[in-house]
C-alpha cells in the first residue's frame, strides 16, 4: 500500500460536504441533508459496487417487479394506475418501454444478424411488402408505395412516378433504369436493412398509435399524453412478447402470439371503459390504421434508401 493510499484512508471526513460544499453539523449525520451524499466516503467494495449496480435499482427504482406483474398479467392495469396517479409505485411509461424495447432490439439483433447475413436474397424471391411489390424476380414490374396515391416503380419495363416531388423521381428513375438486376435484389433486401432502423420506426409509429387512439377515442375527452401512455404500455408488451418468441420455443410461441392479439382488446376495453360491441369495431379501425402508418413508414423508408 502506498503512502498516498495511507493517507487517503486515514485522512479525517472534512467538515464540508465534498460534493455541494455544505457544512455538516454536529453530530456529523450519515447523508448530507442538503444533496443527500453519504459524509463518510470511501471505495466500495465490489460486492457494494455490484449492489449499487443492480440491486438497488431492482428494490428502489419505480418497483420494477410490480409494475412487471402489471404489465405482464393486468392488461390496462398500469395505465389505469398512472391516470389515477399512483406513479411512484411503478417504473414510469416512457422509462418501461425504453428498458424493453432496447432489451428486445438488442436480442433481435444477435438472434438475426448471423440469419440475415448467411441468406443472400435471390431474384426470384417474392417480396410480401405491401410497401413493396416485386414478383418472382420480375425486374419489368417494380412499385415502391401505393397508399394514399404517392408510388413509383417499373411497368412492364416503363418508369412511372406518381404524385412525388420531381427530383425523387429522376433519381428514382435512374437507379431503377441502369440497373434493373441489381435494384430487384436491394428490394428484396429492404426487409432485413429495416432490422437495423426498427428502433427509430418505432419512436415514428408510436406517436402516430397514440393519435390514431385520440381520433378513434374522441369521445372519451382524454389528452393525447394519456393515449401516449398506453401506446407506451401496450408496446412494451409487444417488445415483451418478441422477447418470448426470441426464444424459439413452440409454446412460448404460441403463447406470446396469442397474447399479443387478445391483450390489447383487454387493456382497451379497460383503459377506455367500453362495452364489448363498441370496442371491437374500434380496434379493428386502430388495426387498419396503424397497418397504414406501418406501410407508409415502410414505403418511406424505401424511397429514402434507394434515392440515397
Amino acid at each position: 500500500m502506498t503512502a498516498a493510499t495511507e493517507a487517503l484512508n486515514t485522512a479525517p471526513t472534512p467538515a464540508l460536504c465534498p460534493n455541494c460544499s455544505t457544512r455538516f453539523p454536529a453530530p456529523r449525520p450519515k447523508f448530507c441533508g442538503a444533496c443527500g451524499q453519504e459524509s463518510n466516503l470511501r471505495p466500495p467494495t465490489l460486492l457494494e459496487f455490484l449492489q449499487q449496480f443492480g440491486g438497488a435499482y431492482i428494490s428502489t427504482e419505480g418497483a420494477l417487479w410490480r409494475t412487471l406483474w402489471r404489465l405482464l398479467l393486468l392488461p390496462g392495469q398500469l395505465t389505469l394506475e398512472y391516470m389515477a396517479g399512483r406513479r411512484r409505485r411503478y417504473v414510469l411509461p416512457l422509462r418501461l418501454y425504453l428498458t424493453i424495447s432496447v432489451l428486445a432490439l438488442l436480442s433481435l439483433r444477435v438472434v438475426t444478424s448471423g440469419k440475415i447475413e448467411a441468406n443472400t436474397p435471390e431474384l426470384n424471391k417474392t417480396s410480401s411488402s405491401k410497401a413493396i411489390q416485386l414478383e418472382n424476380g420480375d425486374t419489368q414490374n417494380i412499385q415502391i408505395g401505393g397508399l394514399g396515391g404517392f408510388k413509383a416503380g417499373m411497368k412492364d419495363g416503363v418508369f412511372f412516378c406518381e404524385k412525388l416531388p420531381e427530383s425523387m423521381c429522376k433519381r428514382l428513375e435512374r437507379r431503377l433504369t441502369l440497373d434493373q438486376a441489381a435494384m430487384a435484389k436491394e428490394m428484396v433486401q429492404l426487409s432485413e436493412r429495416a432490422l437495423g432502423n426498427i428502433g427509430t420506426t418505432m419512436f415514428v409509429l408510436l406517436p402516430c398509435f397514440a393519435l390514431w387512439l385520440k381520433l378513434i377515442f374522441w369521445d372519451k375527452r382524454l389528452r393525447y399524453t394519456e393515449h401516449l401512455t398506453f401506446a407506451l404500455h401496450l408496446h412494451a408488451f409487444w417488445f415483451a412478447m418478441l422477447l418470448l418468441l426470441l426464444i424459439q420455443s413452440e409454446a412460448l410461441s404460441a403463447l406470446a402470439g396469442t397474447a399479443a392479439l387478445i391483450y390489447p382488446l383487454i387493456a382497451l376495453q379497460r383503459v377506455y371503459r367500453c362495452r364489448w360491441w363498441s370496442t371491437l369495431p374500434r380496434a379493428l379501425a386502430l388495426l387498419v390504421l396503424n397497418l397504414s402508418s406501418i406501410s407508409f413508414v415502410f414505403a418511406s423508408f424505401a424511397l429514402l434508401t434507394l434515392v440515397s
